[in-house]
């Protein structure tokens, strides 16, 4: 191929570069050593190839195409390859540690936590889900703000001008026409990013990839407590509201999730991952192997129970699966927001759901320490294995369940 082009670069298609080892390289024309990695998903990645003094090969990753254009690439490379030409190896720690963008660690840390070789919480391998929402925030958010950045140069104020910048909606995208949902600014969202960040760079910085964490010491933006809940009078429109959307078509299945978050105070993911094996009709439990606190057992009301054993069966593993494919159904919130319009309900989040769930455990006296089991909320010593399991708790899940149905009317459950 001649020399690399913006045009040219774009028109690269996967299915004429790959290998065998599912990725392929086009190598410029004019700079020896540049060249640009096309991957079976079609992501593109500016490299330089070279032998360092030892004469070892080594391949370097510039960037991420998109991130920068292709003559952004080209300099980065030529002031690479001129390091090279004076006895330097930039992809060595030290030197690498020099140059590499933020961009750069990004790419590096999905890969590593991607093959389980970074741990997270509690010391294990960061998990799949965490991993998901890494992902999101570093291409919604620090991609688009800081990715052509040089680690070195970075300060706290311009980490914590890009933390301000996401709160005031710079990065913000509405919702597309496909099903992915919109990408939203806002003060939870950018403290939450900045904790990626700095989690990310910590693991780099720990690990030898860069000098230091420029992050440390970032002061993260104070998360406001979510109070919206919904009282009876709302939970009897919410009601009325979900029976209008099953005469509209809503479908059933989204409905189905809804009322069981509701009935439970399940999170978003833990309702929609559900699978059947894990069920526990006897014991009216789910077993969870695992949670964003761990592996859990979990009491759910007679009702809740009975809402999960009527959902029709189907190859899929999953209690409540999508229309197509083996995975679980996606696209919920938007149907929420079509139910809460119908009702004339403002800010409901599946959030404010969970909080409604735990607000009526509340209302009806149950205790905090029997609520945070309901919740799953991560507590200490022998409590936690056993507080699941005792007959106060089964006796408040079905209470706060009943109540919840009676306020949402016929087919409440």
């Amino acid at each position: 191929m001649g020399k690399l082009t913006q045009v040219g670069v774009a028109a690269l298609k996967p299915a004429a570069t790959l290998s065998k080892a599912g990725y392929g390289f086009v190598w410029d024309g004019e700079l020896r050593g540049f060249g640009v990695q096309v991957l079976a998903s079609g992501r593109k990645s500016f490299v330089v190839q070279y032998r360092n003094a030892q004469g070892r090969s080594r391949r370097m990753t510039i960037g991420r195409y998109g991130v920068m254009t292709v003559e952004e690439a080209r300099r980065e490379a030529k002031s690479l390859l001129g390091q090279i030409a004076r006895g330097l190896d930039p992809a060595a720690p030290a030197a690498t540690a020099n140059v590499a963008t933020v961009a750069d660690v990004c790419a590096w840390y999905l890969v590593e936590a991607g093959e389980g070789r970074l741990l997270g919480r509690r010391r294990r391998p960061i998990k799949a889900s965490t991993l998901a929402m890494d992902r999101s925030r570093i291409e919604a958010h620090i991609l688009p703000l800081l990715g052509r950045r040089r680690i070195a140069s970075l300060t706290l104020g311009d980490i914590e001008g890009a933390q301000a910048d996401i709160a005031a909606g710079k990065t913000a995208k509405p919702r597309g026409s496909g099903r992915g949902g919109a990408t939203t600014g806002g003060e939870g969202v950018a403290a939450r990013t900045l904790s990626t960040l700095s989690a990310l760079l910590e693991h780099a910085a720990r690990l030898g990839r860069i000098d230091a964490n420029p992050a440390r010491g970032a002061r993260r933006l104070a998360s406001l407590s979510k109070t919206r809940r919904l009282s009876r009078s709302e939970l009897e429109r919410f009601g009325d509201a979900i029976r209008a959307g099953e005469a509209d078509g809503e479908p059933p299945v989204a409905l189905a999730v809804v009322r069981f978050i509701l009935l439970t105070g399940f999170r978003r993911m833990e309702a929609l991952s559900l699978e059947r094996r894990w069920l526990d009709p006897d014991a009216c439990a789910i077993r969870l192997p695992d949670s964003k606190s761990g592996p859990q057992t979990r009491v759910i009301g007679q009702l809740a129970m009975s809402l999960l054993q009527a959902q029709p069966q189907s190859a899929s593993a999953y209690v409540f699966p999508g229309d197509r494919g083996e995975g679980h159904f996606v696209g919920i919130s938007r149907v929420l927001d079509r139910v809460c319009a119908r009702a004339g309900l403002q800010e409901v989040t599946l959030h404010a759901l969970r909080h409604t769930f735990a607000s009526v455990a509340g209302d009806i006296g149950v205790s905090e320490l029997t609520i945070a089991a309901l919740l799953g909320h991560a507590s200490r010593g022998m409590t936690q294995r056993y507080v699941h399991i005792d007959a106060a708790t089964r006796t408040a899940a079905n209470l706060t369940s009943n109540e919840i149905a009676g306020a949402l009317g016929p087919s409440g459950a």
